[in-house]
């Protein structure tokens, strides 16, 4: 048997360090887990050299890395998707064994987003410098929401932190399914709206016009119903120049700084209340709204509640 030092965390999120043997560091990570730690380093004695650096100067050394070079890649924004595949890789590497530094590293090293994968070597110099992984994470809200830091908190204080990160990649590629599902429903109605008001431009602009000179050229005798002038009427409309363009531009225009105006006004507090109450009331939309945000909160309640 060998000896082999680690690095390892216990409940609390407090730092080990020690000697321990055999038969290879497999073994000994399995042995480490049975006495209630968490192993961050294992490395055969006399091969290598691990540090156990103190939390708060680890912190600060992941800072003054974060200003280097790549800081403006760090904890910025991935899909969903390239996250759920993130989650699951690491599950997987930590199940089989590995420690958490050595996983991170490895998933660093072969992550080809480069925004990930600045954030995943900020993570692991985090925790090689005495931060706890869920406190690594939560450097980086705009990546790890929540939810994620605190599922992987309880995972750490329970030793089952494998376990979690496996809950948590099923319970993305299930909101990602959902939400594929969701915006499949959403998107065809919304086509054929545009479809049918670039349509209706179309002809009010280019082929209206041309009816309205055929039916001129037949002379005042012609007596056209009342819904043909109101559609001749709102054809010449668009097409006047009273402010040098043409009323159809000036429509694209205002329409353009009305959304604009409307969006900006819908990411305040009380704009997005207002909003959401009016989205669970569109018929059709707001049924589906309703079940998605059902379908959301019971399957985040049951990953919190399994995660203990």
């Amino acid at each position: 048997m060998a000896n082999f030092q680690y690095i390892a965390l216990d409940s609390k999120g407090e730092q080990k360090t020690g000697i321990k043997q055999g038969n290879s560091d497999a073994e000994v990570i399995q042995a480490l887990r049975g006495e209630g730690l968490y192993p961050t380093q294992v490395v055969p004695e006399g091969q290598g050299t691990i540090a156990a650096t103190p939390g708060k100067k680890g912190k600060k050394k992941t800072k003054r890395k974060a200003k280097g070079g790549k800081a403006s890649k760090v904890g910025g924004k991935v899909k969903p998707k390239i996250l759920m595949i993130f989650t699951r890789q690491l599950a997987t590497l930590i199940d089989s064994g590995l420690p958490l530094l050595r996983g991170l590293t490895v998933l660093g090293k072969q992550e080809p987003n480069p925004v990930l994968q600045a954030t995943i070597n900020n993570i692991g110099e985090s925790v090689q410098g005495g931060s706890t992984f869920s406190e690594s994470l939560g450097q980086h809200p705009k990546m790890f929401n929540k939810l994620y830091v605190n599922m992987v908190k309880a995972g750490e204080l329970g030793g089952v932190l494998e376990v979690v990160l496996t809950r948590l990649a099923e319970y993305q590629e299930k909101a990602h399914k959902l939400k594929g599902k969701i915006v499949s429903a959403m998107v065809y109605p919304l086509i054929v709206m545009f479809i049918a008001v670039a349509i209706m431009s179309f002809l009010m602009l280019f082929i209206v016009p041309k009816f309205r000179d055929m039916f001129r050229d037949m002379g005042d005798g012609a007596q056209l119903p009342l819904i043909s002038r109101v559609v001749f009427g709102f054809s010449d409309w668009m097409l006047a120049r009273p402010l040098i363009l043409p009323n159809a531009v000036w429509i694209l225009f205002i329409a353009v700084g009305s959304w604009t105006a409307f969006g900006a006004w819908a990411r305040t507090v009380k704009g997005r209340s207002i909003v959401d109450g009016l989205k669970l009331k569109i018929p059709i939309f707001g049924d589906i709204q309703r079940k998605s945000a059902i379908a959301r909160f019971s399957r985040t309640l049951g990953t919190l509640v399994t995660s203990g």
